[in-house]
């Protein structure tokens, strides 16, 4: 009788020790599967941002980050239309042909859903610095020729009122216009297509 008692107790240590390793295994893997998902933080920076564009008036550009990148919405007035819609023989690309500068839907003479606002990701495509805006014509650093559009500090490349590229200069591509979409008349969606919305 002691024996079939000592084996009754050999097979529960052993069904018991098993059950507790496996509880304390899933216990570990749990938190260490975890830490595989993308932070909080990490997923916000790369979540599309919603922007408010109903006090932002013709002729003037606002900033927003956009997955740490700077990006510039422009207001274009009717007299930057106009502009932008003169001689294009000094630009690189005057047709945005390098399919990746842009979503297909902003493949146009404006680079845009809709002509009055322009969205670029303001990283200059030379090295990465922030160009500045110098949308005033003929500026007496930039020439008699300058219509207003962007300018890179770092080292002199120039882009236009649709981020296109100036030709003779460092920056080898227009600037980069992102996927976005418009939730309403003045509400823009930064980072998400129309297309992947419908």
């Amino acid at each position: 009788m002691s024996e079939d008692n000592g084996l009754s107790r050999r097979r529960f240590l052993t069904v018991a020790t098993s059950i507790t390793g496996a509880v304390g295994a899933v216990a570990a893997a749990v938190p260490f599967l975890s830490s595989w998902q993308p932070s909080a933080r990490a997923r916000a920076l790369g979540a599309p941002v919603e922007v408010d564009l109903s006090k932002l008036e013709p002729g003037s550009m606002m900033r927003v980050i956009w997955r740490g990148n700077p990006v510039s919405i422009l207001r274009r007035s009717e007299t930057m239309l106009k502009l932008l819609a003169g001689e294009k023989a000094d630009l690189r690309d005057p047709d945005s042909d390098v399919l990746d500068q842009q979503p297909e839907y902003a493949r146009n003479a404006t680079r845009s859903i809709k002509p009055e606002f322009l969205i670029v990701i303001s990283n200059c495509t030379h090295l990465g610095c922030v160009p500045v805006n110098r949308f005033e014509v003929a500026p007496a650093d930039l020439g008699p020729d300058w219509v207003g559009g962007f300018f890179c500090p770092c080292h002199g490349s120039k882009f236009d009122l649709a981020g296109r590229v100036y030709a003779g200069v460092p920056a080898p591509t227009n600037l980069k216009v992102p996927p976005h979409r418009y939730l309403g008349d003045k509400t823009l969606l930064i980072g998400e297509d129309a297309e992947v919305a419908a």
